[in-house]
């Protein structure tokens, strides 16, 4: 059973950091892109930014120059590092993976269960 589990939320004040990690656990072959989302109270669910497997980004223009992602794939995990954070980055963040699993054979997107990030003074 393939899963993520997202770690490191809590609350920072604003102009300070945060990191976050998306651990994958489970019958995996191999991972591809992932990328960070997050969600505030009542607003849709937006894109942070993605990573591929060999460790290309993109980023949201709300983070770019702030925000960074980064992955260590012998550990199947992605990171988050949030710095310079405004209260506007309030949200529960959420990761996502395409994975492909080693039972069963089909590659689909996965997602953790999020993990809250408040930003206030």
């Amino acid at each position: 059973q393939v899963q993520l589990v997202e770690s490191g939320g809590g609350l920072v004040q604003p102009g300070g950091s945060l990191r976050l990690s998306c651990a994958a656990s489970g019958s995996i072959f191999s991972i591809y892109t992932m990328g960070w989302y997050r969600q505030a109270p009542g607003k849709q669910r937006e894109l942070v930014g993605t990573i591929t497997s060999g460790g290309s980004t993109n980023y949201a223009d709300s983070v770019k120059g702030r925000f960074t992602i980064s992955r260590d794939n012998a550990k199947k995990t992605m990171y988050l590092q949030m710095n310079s954070m405004k209260p506007e980055d309030t949200a529960v963040y959420y990761c996502s993976a395409n994975i492909w699993a080693r039972v069963g054979g089909e590659i689909r997107e996965y997602w953790g269960q999020g993990t809250q990030v408040t930003v206030s003074s």
